[in-house]
């Protein structure tokens, strides 16, 4: 038995060898591999997903250590695509993962050829990126899914998937479609993961202001002019508590939206 096929022995006996042969050759894409995106990442190979890209600007800031999967004390100040890609390739050798340090917005979306893809998945934290990737992925043939806000919640059973406009008790998608209203709507529905729970923060401090965060040196960044000195600590209006296993659960959603709709679809 080679090494791929023991690996992925148990989702077989689920899905089929149609099946697994239809989830290799499907190409995702990923916007954000926080504490969302890196657990649907991963879950995503786990299942034998083979073709995926993973984008993100950032590196790995201490902070990240409580809920983003890739984040530990030995990847503190990596860069976030890269240190998941070393990660997904040790689940699946075999896997390709092409690895996108850049932050998407208006400006470069050209670069990342939306229409490629069979699903592209939303797990940005920006508004302004959200809303634009919302309004071009939903121009593609692609099936796009989206995460709303996982931070301020505690409670897994209140995590729920429903339609966008449908979307209840989420300060994140209000103020996203109050945004989106003003300009052109998506041009198809998609389903959304959410929490209507909404706790708040009872510790103090807003950012790491640590020696061992490397977020505000960002070096290295292959020339891009939009990554010199980038990082969302210090430029976020309010970071928000959160936890892996709420993180998690959004990310892992948003994988099982993914795998199930090529089960059910073809």
């Amino acid at each position: 038995m080679s090494v791929e096929k023991g690996i992925f022995q148990r989702t077989e006996l689920l899905f089929g060898q149609e099946k697994m042969n239809l989830l290799a050759e499907k190409k995702v894409i990923i916007f954000g591999i926080g504490g969302v995106g890196s657990w649907c990442a991963e879950s995503l190979v786990r299942t034998g997903l083979k073709r995926l890209t993973i984008v993100d600007s950032d590196r790995v800031c201490i902070t990240n250590i409580n809920r983003q999967l890739h984040a530990t004390t030995q990847t503190v100040g990596q860069v976030k695509t890269e240190a998941l890609k070393k990660r997904l390739l040790e689940i699946n050798p075999s896997a390709e993962i092409n690895a996108i340090q850049k932050i998407y917005n208006q400006r470069n979306h050209d670069f990342f050829l939306l229409e490629q893809y069979d699903y592209i998945i939303d797990a940005i934290d920006s508004i302004g990126s959200k809303v634009h990737l919302i309004r071009m992925a939903t121009l593609t043939n692609a099936e796009f899914f989206s995460s709303m806000g996982a931070s301020l919640k505690l409670d897994p059973t209140k995590i729920s998937v429903a339609e966008f406009w449908k979307v209840k008790g989420c300060p994140l998608a209000a103020r996203i479609r109050k945004v989106i209203k003003k300009g052109e709507l998506p041009a198809k529905k998609f389903m959304c993961v959410y929490s209507e729970e909404l706790l708040e923060n009872k510790g103090a401090g807003a950012s790491c202001g640590t020696e061992q965060c490397l977020c505000p040196k960002n070096i290295n960044a292959e020339g891009d002019p939009e990554l010199a000195d980038h990082e969302w600590c210090s430029q976020k209006a309010v970071i928000n508590g959160t936890v892996a296993h709420i993180t998690a659960i959004y990310g892992f959603t948003l994988a099982g939206l993914v795998v199930q709709d090529i089960y059910n679809k073809e």
